[in-house]
């Protein structure tokens, strides 16, 4: 196959495309790693190693990392009234904590703290953190934590990335030092110590042992075991009824009489697996849909591995969305199908749709997307982790092996969310001694995959580095694709406290779309929103729906005038798809089985 190089001159910078047999390889994004592919951009291979290593040390790339604090240090240094400030705020702090400290430790009148948690910070809940001498620890590294916090972020002349970069870094490093991570500085586990006579450390190291024992020999958590895909979770009824090198096609059995004509294709993200939407058969989604008469089909990717490392974006969208579509429209045939897809699975299937509705294909009946972002202009706090020099590093660190080990994710994942994911962790296993009870949705965390190292960097250089889709520059089989084509009616599922997707950029399909929406917010975060089942305690969400002729309201304001409601949000959807259905209809017939659900690509580690 010839690949030729074809210049171009793209916003006053001289960039190449890959052009195979007339077609754009890489979506229409700038550079590219896959010298094999496109034949230009060569590296030493002892640059990749070098480049990996470190990048496997530091979690990120070094030059990314310097590169941000030397343009946060440079114009901090030439800035001598900021310097002023920061000095009187360091004095001031330092007379009202040694003031504090003098009246508590004598036991004078105490005075007011000096300064307060943030509402959202659960780190220092615990009563013993108001006793002496552990309020003086806390207010000491509450006090150190918000000086650093001022002095990172509200430096002028700092680039935007560098100015998000180095506060949530620096973030980190003072976790490092947070009295609740010693023995001797945290409440609880003095208390534990005392009344345990030391035995919380012993059963500590025991736990220690044990989670060093998995992880070298790559076991699950301790606990996931209880929770068995096929027997506990991920046992919704059904039948592998296609499969191709990329995904298995589920059709569900049917558990009612009669069903709404249209067949529901669920699309989740390729970063997990599928079942996080069919866990425990009480809050498996899939089994609500199927008990509410629709008939669902599911797409389980394959778990890929060095043999698929040259795997494109776009076989993503047409082995997987595609090819999916053909074989449900074969077995449901003469019925247009609703389409669900969960965060970058609902990406994916924004651009399929997009791409559908460019090649005037009407299969499609409806679009609902969960979590689910089409502009990355503010995706959330994983952009974090994404600029050019990242990208250079993370890709030497695929390069090696063909893929992007799982564990390089959910060490990502882990920073975002370090209190919860590591130091509390620290504490309640390894200094209390205690096993946080695992549930099927920790279990179903636990279950990582992989992702091929074409693809992925395809996909975070043009959507998340360029943002090529919001920007009219996505290209699918060398066609340019745009969401205001989208005719159909869609509705958005957004969860409030998203750290990947967050809710303000996901209201913005209203803004890139020329359709019927219907924006619905929900209590929750990214994954435990979504797992909303009727019963859920503490679940609300606000919901409204949009015509495509309505004027354009903001996400502030759209918050504010929309009521809340109560309960779990999947009911709301469930009517909102049966609305937009024809009449019910004899169940389907099912489709050749290959084997039973939940099939083998979900089996593989």
């Amino acid at each position: 196959m010839s690949v030729k190089l074809v210049k171009k001159e793209d916003k006053a910078t001289d960039k190449c495309e890959a052009k195979e047999d007339g077609a754009c390889v890489f979506c229409g994004a700038s550079k590219h790693i896959s010298e094999e592919a496109n034949g230009h951009e060569k590296v030493s291979e002892v640059d990749r190693y070098l480049h990996s290593t470190l990048n496997n040390i530091f979690g990120m790339s070094p030059g990314s990392l310097a590169t941000a604090y030397f343009d946060w240090m440079v114009h901090l240094s030439l800035s001598p009234g900021k310097q002023a400030e920061l000095a009187k705020n360091a004095g001031e702090k330092t007379a009202l904590f040694a003031n504090y400290i003098t009246h508590n430790a004598t036991g004078g009148k105490k005075t007011e703290c000096c300064v307060h948690p943030m509402p959202q910070d659960r780190r220092f809940d615990d009563e013993g953190w108001k006793q002496w001498p552990y309020n003086a620890y806390q207010q000491s590294f509450l006090l150190m934590e918000e000086w650093w916090q001022e002095a990172t972020s509200s430096v002028r002349g700092v680039s935007q990335h560098h100015k998000d970069i180095v506060p949530f870094l620096t973030r980190q490093w003072l976790d490092i030092f947070s009295p609740l991570n010693y023995p001797a500085t945290n409440p609880r586990v003095v208390e534990a110590t005392v009344e345990q006579s030391g035995m919380n450390f012993v059963e500590g190291a025991k736990n220690f042992a044990d989670d060093m024992q998995r992880m070298i020999s790559g076991e699950s958590p301790a606990g996931a075991e209880n929770y068995q895909v096929g027997k506990n979770i991920a046992c919704t009824k059904g039948k592998v009824v296609y499969q191709n090198r990329l995904i298995e096609l589920i059709q569900y059995s049917p558990t009612t009489k009669e069903v709404h004509a249209e067949p529901v294709l669920i699309v989740p993200a390729w970063i997990m697996k599928y079942y996080i939407l069919d866990l425990s058969p009480e809050n498996s989604l899939v089994k609500y849909l199927v008990d509410q008469g629709h008939t669902v089909f599911m797409i389980s990717w394959k778990n890929p591995d060095e043999k698929d490392r040259d795997l494109k974006f776009e076989d993503y969208l047409n082995l997987g969305v595609m090819d999916a579509l053909k074989e449900v429209s074969k077995i449901v045939p003469n019925q247009k199908i609703h389409t669900t897809g969960y965060c970058l699975g609902g990406t994916l299937l924004s651009i399929a749709a997009a791409y559908m509705a460019k090649t005037n294909n009407d299969l499609l009946k409806s679009v609902t997307l969960f979590a689910a972002q089409v502009d990355f202009e503010e995706a959330g706090e994983l952009l974090l982790f994404i600029d050019e020099s990242q990208l250079a590093y993370l890709e030497d660190s695929m390069w090696q092996q063909g893929y992007l080990d799982s564990k390089r994710m959910a060490g990502a994942f882990q920073m975002l969310r370090s209190y919860d994911l590591i130091w509390s962790r620290i504490v309640e296993h390894y200094m209390l001694g205690k096993r946080s009870p695992m549930n099927d949705l920790m279990a179903w965390n636990a279950d990582a995959t992989r992702m091929p190292y074409r693809m992925h960097s395809e996909y975070l250089r043009s959507l998340f580095l360029n943002n090529d889709l919001s920007e009219g520059r996505f290209k699918v089989n060398g066609k340019t694709v745009t969401l205001s084509d989208i005719r159909v009616p869609m509705f958005a599922v957004s969860t409030q406290r998203d750290h990947v997707a967050p809710w303000q950029s996901v209201y913005k399909i209203n803004l890139y779309t020329d359709t019927d929406v219907t924006f619905l917010l929900t209590s929750g975060g990214h994954n435990a929103g979504i797992i909303s089942e009727p019963g859920h305690p503490r679940r609300s969400y606000q919901v409204k729906d949009s015509k495509a002729s309505d004027q354009h309201i903001s996400a502030d304001i759209w918050k504010q005038s929309v009521p809340s409601h109560e309960g779990s949000w999947w009911p709301e959807w469930e009517k909102w798809l049966a609305n937009n259905s024809n009449e019910k209809t004899k169940p389907p017939t099912m489709g050749k089985a290959i084997c039973d659900a939940p099939g083998k690509y979900v089996m593989e580690k």
